[in-house]
């Protein structure tokens, strides 16, 4: 009886966590059309509800109750499903953030998240498939090469910051960071996880998918209402993940302070603010960036963490 009660006690915190990251998820957007407006010197949304606050939820509404159309040629399930899956696997991954309750402790929750986003990968290439659109077609397979290049430098430069501290439980990472932060220590390596995540969540100035000049809306462009709802909700989950992520990883690590929910809203600002500044890369720049600029410094700063850890282990 104990562990049944243990075990809906679980359910209920994941439960209590996929709501929060929702309604964070609604208020995120709401942040990036104001921001994006003052960037543009406009107002945002401002008429729903006191100073547009209410914005998201008419937004939510609209796109759920809209007509939900498909092509006639397409591939119904994968088409239907595909999304649904994004969705189901942005919000899994939340799970391997090292909270002080739920009693869920992750020994291996790098290798969890590692798994979840090269999962995130096949969501983007069925939908782009099975829309049986030439331009959906063609935004999935850009956005695809564009996700599996950069995971390799993420993982690498991941592969250093785990060498630091020798384990895989994301909880370490506050322990090893009380008295200096990881950025300080590999600040040119936190610069390049910032850009690769910015890749990884097809963010400007890397929103290939969506190059609106030759692709239209990329792999996305056959969706409409809840469909498009759902991949739209998974981009900004992991946003916000990766603003969590970073934080984890070089600014102190987890802790329930209002200083780190202000270091969270601060990282996903800045996600915003790249996008309302600058212009998107041509797409051969972006692969050569991948590999011929991240790939190599990643790996030589993983060489570098190498030895300077068994500097410190031995002498």
């Amino acid at each position: 009886m104990l562990m049944l009660s243990e075990f809906f006690l679980i359910f209920l915190g994941m439960l209590i966590l996929i709501i929060g990251v929702l309604i964070g998820v609604a208020f995120l957007t709401l942040l990036e059309r104001k921001v994006l407006g003052y960037i543009q010197i406009r107002k945002g949304p401002n008429k729903v509800g006191f100073m547009g606050i209410l914005q998201p939820f008419s937004d939510a509404i609209k796109l759920f109750s809209k007509e939900q159309t498909y092509p006639i040629f397409s591939n119904y399930f994968s088409y239907y499903f595909s999304p649904v899956i994004s969705f189901i696997l942005s919000l899994l991954i939340w799970m391997m953030i090292p909270y002080y309750f739920n009693m869920v402790n992750f020994n291996l929750g790098v290798l969890f998240f590692l798994c979840c986003t090269s999962l995130g990968v096949y969501t983007v290439m069925i939908a782009g498939w099975s829309s049986n659109s030439n331009y959906a077609l063609l935004g999935g397979l850009r956005a695809v090469a564009q996700t599996i290049s950069y995971e390799v430098s993420l993982a690498l430069i991941f592969m250093s910051s785990i060498i630091m501290i020798m384990d895989f439980n994301m909880l370490k990472f506050e322990i090893f960071q009380l008295y200096i932060w990881f950025i300080f220590l590999m600040f040119p390596l936190s610069m390049c996880w910032f850009s690769s995540s910015l890749a990884e969540t097809n963010r400007t100035p890397y929103d290939f998918a969506e190059g609106e000049s030759e692709l239209v809306s990329g792999f996305n462009i056959e969706y409409s209402s809840g469909g498009f709802a759902l991949i739209f909700l998974a981009e900004y989950s992991s946003i916000l993940f990766m603003s969590l992520l970073f934080i984890l990883l070089y600014m102190g690590g987890y802790n329930l302070s209002i200083f780190f929910y202000f270091k969270v809203s601060l990282l996903s600002f800045l996600f915003i603010w790249v996008r309302g500044t600058l212009p998107r890369y041509r797409y051969d720049k972006l692969m050569y960036l991948a590999w011929s600029v991240y790939l190599p410094i990643s790996l030589n700063y993983l060489l570098f963490y190498i030895g300077l850890k068994i500097l410190l282990l031995y002498y």
